[in-house]
């Protein structure tokens, strides 16, 4: 693999991971608002 295949893999990872994981935060921060 050449160096900017691997360069946007690990970019596309981190978009994809990241956007899992703010939408978990905001999930939750709006369950607690809820409460």
């Amino acid at each position: 693999m050449t160096g900017s295949a691997i360069f946007m893999m690990i970019l596309g990872m981190l978009i994809i991971w990241g956007g899992l994981t703010a939408s978990v935060l905001y999930a939750r921060k709006v369950a607690k608002q809820r409460k």
